[in-house]
């Protein structure tokens, strides 16, 4: 991730905007990371990662029983010996 620092963003504003255009940027104050700039394009994928994750509450019932209860393939008996120590 490229830095600038408060100076470069206030200097070369163009310069910052174009390089937080292919990545994310970090703009430091004072010699500390102060703020992240990233395009809409990155900002809309991380939103939308967001959605993905959501927590034990709002699961399913369905899918907290599967979680609570074991689960055995007799057909994967056979890889059982890569668990042993």
């Amino acid at each position: 991730m490229r830095r600038f620092s408060s100076l470069d963003l206030q200097r070369n504003v163009a310069q910052v905007q174009e390089a937080a255009l292919r990545e994310p940027v970090t703009v430091s104050y004072h010699g500390r990371d102060r703020l992240v700039i990233l395009s809409v394009d990155e900002f809309e994928r991380l939103k939308q990662r967001d959605k993905m994750v959501i927590s034990m509450e709002e699961m399913p019932e369905e899918f907290l029983r599967a979680l609570q209860e074991p689960y055995y393939d007799a057909d994967q008996a056979a890889l059982d010996h890569l668990m042993d120590e």
